[in-house]
Parts: C-alpha cells; structure tokens; sequence
C-alpha cells in the first residue's frame, strides 16, 4: 500500500498470548511498509506462541517486554502518552477483562491506562469465551467508553473448532486502526479495493437468509442440501460491523451466527417462506443467500416409513416448492434493494454466466450473485468464486478468495 500525504503515525501494537498471535506479524508488518513508527509491546503469554526475534524484526524496533524496564525514561507511561493509536491484536479474554477493569499488572496494561489515543481490540477466543456473559459484558462496557472493537469474525478455531471468536484479518485490524487514527478510510488489498469497516450501513436494517433447507419425508428422513451458511453468517458479520440492523433467518446452519445479529431459526422451505413473509417489507435491503429446495415431498408421513413395506424399490412423489426470491422481488418496496444467490455447476465462466442471466431474468432481482459449486467447491468451504450480476445482466464484480472478502463486495453494491 502506497502510504498518502499524511502524517507519520507512532503505533502500538500490543500482542497477548493467544494462538491469533502469528498474526500480530501481518498486522505489524503493514504498519511498517506505510511508513509509521510501530512499538511492540507482548505479554510474557505471547512469547510462547510467537519469538522476540520475529516481532523485532517485522517492527523494526526493540519488542518491550518488562514493566521496570527503561524506568529512567518511564516507558511504562511514555509508550502510551506518545501513541496516536494503540492495537492489540490478539485480544484474549483475560486482557479484554483487564482492560474493562482498569487492571495494570504488566506493561500492556499500564500502557493502555497511559494512553491519549484510540484504543482498537481485536478480541480472539473461542466460541464459549466469546459468548460468555461477562465477556459480553466487557465488550459493551468497552465499547461505551469509545473503544473500538473489531470482530470477531467466526470461523476455523483452534483445533476442530469453528464459530464466533476468529481474529479479524490482519487488513481489517489495519484500516480500523487508521480509521480509528484518522489516517486512512480504506486499505488497498492485492486486487482490490475493500472497504473494511465503513459505517457505510448505519441505520439501514439488512435481512439475511442462510443455510439449507430440509424437507421432511417423514419424522427420520428429509431431503437437503450441502449448504453450511458459511457465506451468510459473514455477510451478516460484515453487514454489522458496518453498522447495519441485521436480520439473521437461518436455516439448519453448521456455523455461529454473529453476536448482534437477531436470529429466527427456521428448518424447511416453508417456514422460511413465513419468516420471509413476516419480516421482508421491514427491510432496506434482503439478501437471500440460503440455499432453498427447488421441490418437497408432495406426502410427509407422520412415522418414519419402513423398509420392509417399501420393498426393494420405492418412488418418492415431489412438488415443486413456490419461488421465494422471485416472489419478494416482485412484492419488493421502490426502496428495497434484493440480492439473490445461483449457485450453478458449469465447466466454464461462460456457461456458468449464461445460467445466471437466465435465473436472473426469471428472478427479477437486483443483483445476483452467481458462484460455481461441486463436489469440493462451494459449499462448506472457507473460499468462494463468485460473479455478481447487476440487473440485466452485466457484469458487476467478479472476486474470489475468503468468504468474509467476497461478503465485503456483496455489500459494496447495496451503497
């Protein structure tokens, strides 16, 4: 990133012992190349996950550890008086706790209490620390005080885990900290430009539907799709960080939905067809992002069908289920904005934009968001491709790469 004509910014990036911490590097390394002056300060846990030599190598400056060090200089009040900002990143549970209380026990702490500047937290735990009551309590607390908070994203976790409590990535701590700072609205990633945390939302509420439908054959059985949400519940991250009222209908997810998200539950097509019923008019933009069951058993048996009375063949009799997203597009407010999803398996760019524009046309929408799946793509993967279609059919964004970047782009076409 090319820095502006702007001032040098003097920044701490405060690291705590975390698993996240190998990120800390990325973040630091940014604020180098744009030229400002990075001070890092790591608690005793960080230095178990990430090396001194790293942190002082990436920063270009002695790592500061120790609160009597530098005592003549008072570093443990100096480092936060000359900060025009200060990031830590990652934030674990038992630091937000500290900060919320005003504790001071190393230097990290004391630097923060010291601070003139803006403070940003990039808090990184797992799900169940996330969501606990007194870290949530924290975070309103901090959040009251003016502290900026950045994430959590939800995602892969340590070990098997996956939910809220992801550390955001490294760019978006790095333009919250500008913006926070005042330097910078936007970071210029590799291919494009991503607006990260823009309270671009602010007052628009943003419904969003996620997930697979199941339809039920009888009470064992139903017919489904791969569908995780993964992509939903990221939009629904991005949409509240940038300040949206977020609507969540989910349907059979295998991800967290985000904290601040108000979530209605839903399983098969027609509940969410009532949901959608109920809450879509109060919308100003709905994206419709779930993946819905083109047909449903025509007969739902109230006891689960026995093998032995089916024989050895047996025929399933489908109907076909009403077209939601052609339905709310045809009852949409002047004002709304409806965004819906294709996904389409195709061998090619070509073909996979032909069955776009033709579901586009019968859809009626706004903008359709087409992206390629199989067996191994797609569905329940971090990653996406996607190609989104403005009504008519050109082409208004084609971007690839993690689920939360492409969500970033989905709602880049809604301002």
């Amino acid at each position: 990133m090319t820095a502006p004509a702007a001032r040098r910014l003097r920044i701490v990036v405060g690291v705590t012992g975390g698993i996240a911490a190998y990120k800390a590097v990325s973040v630091i390394r940014a604020f180098v190349l744009d030229g400002h002056h990075v001070d890092v300060v790591a608690t005793a846990g960080a230095l178990e996950f990430i090396g001194r030599p790293t942190l002082e190598a990436i920063s270009r400056n002695p790592v500061h550890t120790e609160l009597y060090d530098g005592v003549a200089e008072v570093r443990h009040v100096a480092l936060g008086q000359s900060a025009d900002v200060i990031v830590v990143a990652p934030t674990t549970a038992n630091t937000l706790a500290g900060i919320a209380a005003g504790l001071a026990p190393d230097l990290l702490g004391n630097t923060i209490l010291a601070r003139r500047c803006p403070l940003v937290l990039a808090p990184a735990m797992h799900t169940e620390m996330w969501l606990n009551p007194a870290t949530q309590a924290n975070i309103d607390l901090l959040t009251s005080r003016g502290i900026v908070i950045i994430g959590p994203a939800s995602g892969a976790l340590t070990g098997t885990d996956s939910g809220a409590g992801r550390m955001s990535e490294p760019e978006e701590i790095v333009a919250a900290a500008y913006r926070a700072s005042g330097w910078l609205d936007a970071r210029v990633t590799e291919k494009d430009t991503l607006i990260l945390g823009v309270k671009d939302l602010l007052g628009k509420r943003v419904l969003i539907t996620g997930g697979g439908t199941r339809e039920p054959i009888d009470p064992v059985r139903f017919i489904g799709n791969r569908s995780t949400g993964r992509q939903s519940v990221a939009l629904a991250t991005a949409a509240l960080e940038r300040g949206a009222d977020v609507t969540f209908i989910g349907a059979n997810l295998e991800v967290q939905v985000p904290v601040g998200a108000r979530f209605i539950a839903v399983s098969s097509s027609a509940e969410l067809q009532g949901a959608l019923e109920r809450e879509a008019e109060s919308h100003d933009i709905v994206i419709m992002a779930a993946a819905i069951a083109d047909y449903r058993p025509a007969i739902v048996s109230d006891s689960k069908l026995k093998k032995n009375a089916l024989g050895e063949r047996s025929t399933l009799e489908l109907v076909q289920n009403p077209d939601l997203l052609a339905a709310l597009a045809a009852n949409a407010r002047p004002d709304q904005f409806i965004i819906g999803f294709a996904a389409e398996t195709s061998d090619d760019k070509e073909s996979l934009l032909a069955l776009g524009r033709e579901k586009l046309a019968r859809k009626g929408c706004d903008a359709l968001v087409v992206n390629g799946v199989g067996w191994d793509t797609g569905f329940g993967t971090e990653v996406n491709d996607v190609i989104i279609l403005a009504r008519g059919g050109d082409i208004l964004v084609e971007v690839s790469g993690e689920k939360r970047a492409i969500a970033e782009r989905i709602l880049d076409i809604t301002r």
